[in-house]
């Protein structure tokens, strides 16, 4: 994190820091801001909520979605959850595997919470459903 990057992490925390736990939301922009929860931007939160740097640690590093340092290659998350298995998720991984060659990386979750319209895939903070091998490498590609 550079010094310019300061003032806005100071703002993202002023936007929440008066909320009920205001821990999880910080780290959510933070991540979404910088593409990371540097240690320098946790020293900085725990500073600002008044807790521990352990407690900021524990949280960031409890939940996988906040990384320490900026992911190299998008990161593509793809339901194999029962439901999205029972709607066809494994056929289209041959598929996605060789879509995301070097390009981003698949990471597996455990339900994205649309069961009857699966199989599901999340790029960022969007949700896609009803996938097939060419909307999954469509997605994969723009990712």
């Amino acid at each position: 994190m550079t010094t310019s990057d300061n003032g806005d992490l100071g703002a993202i925390i002023a936007a929440h820091k008066d909320r009920d736990g205001p821990l999880l939301p910080i780290l959510q922009a933070v991540q979404e801001a910088f593409g990371c929860v540097s240690e320098a931007a946790r020293r900085e939160i725990a500073h600002a909520l008044n807790l521990s740097r352990a407690e900021v640690h524990g949280v960031a590093s409890f939940y996988h979605d906040f990384t320490a340092a900026p992911r190299e290659r998008p990161v593509v998350k793809i339901c194999r959850a029962e439901a999205c298995q029972a709607r066809g998720v494994e056929a289209l991984m041959p598929a996605a595997e060789r879509a995301a060659e070097g390009r981003a990386v698949l990471e597996p979750v455990y339900c994205l919470g649309l069961c009857g319209i699966g199989p599901a895939a999340m790029v960022g903070t969007r949700v896609h459903a009803r996938l097939d091998e060419a909307r999954l490498a469509a997605l994969i590609a723009e990712a």
